[in-house]
């Protein structure tokens, strides 16, 4: 393609907007604009989130953390229910540029969207925030635990959801089985657990789709169901809440959880 092949030669409307990432799209989008082709998942009206806000209490005038906002659908909603801030971390640089076309479209006024590594952010001692949400994120890490660890120096309330390690099920299905083909015992600041590592790799060619929402590495590490909720507890998040618990989706099994220091 040419360069002159990426000017818009219509008028300007949201749809010229969101096509720029065509066929990427994993949400769709709030109210109205609904009706345009984005994506299917309901990210902007999501059940977890005002889950996780009934747990957390009220978060009007709070000033939050989120990592990982893949399209901005959950940031959507957290500016919704009134929080005062919201800074947004995202790794992927085409997710970034969705999250700023979302800001524009919807018209948020209270996130600010910060396009980089979330471990390497909140290895910079950021500061506190009031609460973290980390949605979609933890099991993309090569090191699960520091994230849990670092989140815990800057939050004392966090929602996470995430997939989770669990052999029976894991090795009993087929989509799954061929990702995972080590585990290793480790330890992070005295916590002793094991990883499974989870290979992307050329697998159904996820890598090389630009609608990839996977980590910035090759592979990840996952950790059991067991090893998170002990590694919250470890880190000081005690109160623990759990919801969405389903061992078997197409993915993997996930949870999501509250956990807030007592």
């Amino acid at each position: 393609m040419e360069i002159i092949d990426y000017y818009v030669k219509s008028a300007p409307n949201v749809q010229n907007t969101l096509d720029i990432f065509q066929g990427e799209w994993a949400s769709k989008l709030p109210g109205d604009l609904s009706l345009l082709n984005a994506g299917q998942s309901g990210l902007f009206d999501d059940g977890r989130i005002t889950w996780a806000v009934e747990q957390l209490g009220e978060i009007k005038g709070k000033n939050i953390l989120e990592l990982g906002p893949l399209e901005a659908g959950h940031t959507y909603m957290l500016e919704k229910l009134g929080a005062a801030s919201i800074t947004a971390v995202e790794a992927s640089t085409r997710a970034y540029l969705k999250c700023l076309i979302v800001k524009e479209v919807v018209g948020l006024r209270n996130a600010h969207f910060l396009c980089g590594d979330c471990v390497e952010y909140l290895r910079l001692n950021p500061g506190k925030f009031d609460t973290c949400f980390a949605s979609g994120i933890l099991y993309h890490m090569t090191n699960p635990a520091e994230l849990i660890g670092l989140i815990a120096k800057v939050s004392d309330r966090v929602f996470i959801w995430t997939h989770y390690y669990d052999e029976n099920i894991i090795r009993s299905t087929p989509y799954l089985s061929p990702r995972f083909a080590e585990k290793t015992a480790a330890e992070y600041q005295g916590f002793k657990h094991m990883l499974y590592r989870q290979e992307y790799g050329e697998y159904k060619g996820e890598v090389k789709a630009a609608g990839f929402c996977g980590g910035s590495s090759r592979f990840s590490n996952w950790m059991s169901r067991e090893d998170i909720i002990s590694c919250l507890t470890y880190f000081g998040l005690t109160d623990i809440r759990i919801n969405f618990d389903q061992p078997h989706t197409p993915h993997g099994p996930c949870f999501a959880l509250v956990a807030m220091r007592r």
